[in-house]
């Protein structure tokens, strides 16, 4: 099978090139990616000699290179997007380009020779819960930031393709994801680094949000299973059944680390940040046979040996101006 990775150098993207390489072998896989501030090559560089495998650097709103290398595949896996909501709160215009024009491109593409594609979205696309109560498939959108409103855009563009031209679509709105590779600026690996940089970690508000939290792999192994066993047209949503506070998280990453309290910095909280996000797995758990391998507890310890272990990996890119401005915000906000 010969596959179009979309975003392959981002942490997602990336990680699932590499479990279809353990998974599949034999499977001939392209990766396209700009290379913007969160793609990084480093993530596949025990890859890169493998004859299975090609990177192309292009933007997917590239319509005559996005031609050319689709017609050469069977399938299109879709990862990439702008994806950090405070970068869209400061300008929404990438995300408008990437997240809506550049998967549109892809789907006209895809239209044109017939290939099955697979979206990846978020939950944020469903707005924010109460207390009580799960996304599931049936869930309406409401999304709250330009970040969710422009994949809620992606999500409804795919599901049109298929409706409209009967294009072979599937989508899976996944929930928070943690493990190697992931850009430090997301709240896991900004606070590991942090602490290990001997930094305080700027924690919004109380920390009080909660967020059901995904391991990296179990996330592509559901990716891995709509992709070759998914109905066409149906969208699979896909948990870790692991909701914690960031408060929660905080304290677990101090713990593991043997630091205390102090280390917290409190700053003012992000202009519309949902409440709470937990997903109800159970479609993809029940027609394809999906469970999660990875215990928070456990992959945390994973995660946090990888980030000791790796340290010029994520310093090389937290010494970039690009993620300096983004220290800045929180100071700012103080």
């Amino acid at each position: 099978m010969r596959i179009l990775v979309t975003g392959g150098a981002g942490f997602i993207g990336s990680n699932f090139i590499h479990y279809l390489f353990r998974k599949h072998p034999d499977y001939k896989i392209i990766n396209l990616d700009s290379l913007t501030y969160c793609g990084n090559l480093e993530n596949l560089k025990s890859i890169e000699d493998n004859s299975n495998y090609e990177f192309i650097k292009g933007d997917i709103c590239d319509s005559e290179l996005v031609d050319q290398i689709v017609k050469k595949v069977d399938a299109i896996v879709h990862f990439a997007a702008e994806s950090h909501v405070d970068r869209s709160i400061l300008d929404a215009i990438p995300f408008i380009r990437t997240n809506v024009l550049g998967t549109t491109n892809l789907l006209n593409v895809a239209q044109k020779y017939k290939k099955r594609f697979h979206y990846i979205s978020t939950d944020e696309v469903f707005g924010s819960l109460g207390s009580q109560g799960y996304f599931n498939e049936e869930s309406s959108y409401d999304p709250h930031s330009p970040y969710s409103a422009s994949k809620a855009a992606g999500d409804h563009l795919v599901r049109a393709y298929f409706h409209t031209h009967r294009l072979p679509v599937t989508i899976t709105n996944c929930s928070n994801n943690y493990g190697p590779y992931q850009f430090p600026e997301k709240l896991i690996p900004l606070f590991v680094t942090n602490l290990l940089e001997e930094k305080k970690v700027p924690l919004y508000g109380e920390g009080l949000n909660i967020r059901d939290w995904l391991y990296v792999e179990d996330h592509c192994s559901a990716i891995d299973l709509v992709l070759h066993q998914g109905k066409i047209g149906e969208t699979y949503c896909v948990g870790g059944d692991e909701e914690k506070t960031n408060l929660e998280i905080t304290h677990k990453i101090l713990e593991i680390l043997g630091l205390g309290e102090e280390r917290i910095d409190h700053v003012p909280d992000r202009k519309g940040h949902d409440q709470r996000y937990a997903i109800d797995a159970s479609k993809i758990k029940r027609e394809l046979g999906w469970e999660p391998k990875h215990k928070f507890k456990e992959a945390l310890l994973k995660t946090i040996k990888w980030y000791q272990e790796n340290r010029e990996w994520w310093q090389r890119i937290k010494n970039k101006e690009y993620l300096n401005y983004y220290q800045k915000q929180y100071q700012n906000k103080k």
